[in-house]
């Protein structure tokens, strides 16, 4: 699956560069968004990302392509990669975990 954002002047943090925060939301949304289409009717919470490493700053005006691929399917919980690019260009990436969940929050086994 893949996506697109655009970093507006809100994103950015004191010195104009995107605030890390708002990129690792993007990032959990776009693992969910790929769950949540690979899965229909499941409800996902996330659990996890491996490594936060931010490789090369964000500046205003910079359209981030965001990549996720299912990489491992457990019995309740599914995992991501999720690459952020910007002009082809790695500037982060990570694997996320999300787990299935039914209304109680309590775990649930993916459909097969």
């Amino acid at each position: 699956m893949q996506n697109h954002r655009l970093v507006l002047p809100q994103h950015l943090n004191h010195y104009g560069f995107l605030f890390g925060g708002y990129l690792l939301m993007w990032v959990d949304e776009m693992a969910w968004l790929a769950a949540s289409h690979d899965y229909p009717d499941c409800k996902f919470v996330t659990v996890g990302m491996d490594a936060v490493e931010f490789k090369k700053s964000v500046r205003e005006g910079s359209i981030l392509e965001f990549t996720a691929d299912k990489i491992r399917q457990g019995e309740t919980s599914v995992t991501y990669s999720v690459i952020v690019r910007r002009d082809d260009e790695e500037i982060f990436s990570t694997a996320v975990t999300l787990v299935r969940v039914d209304s109680e929050g309590e775990k649930q086994c993916l459909p097969i």
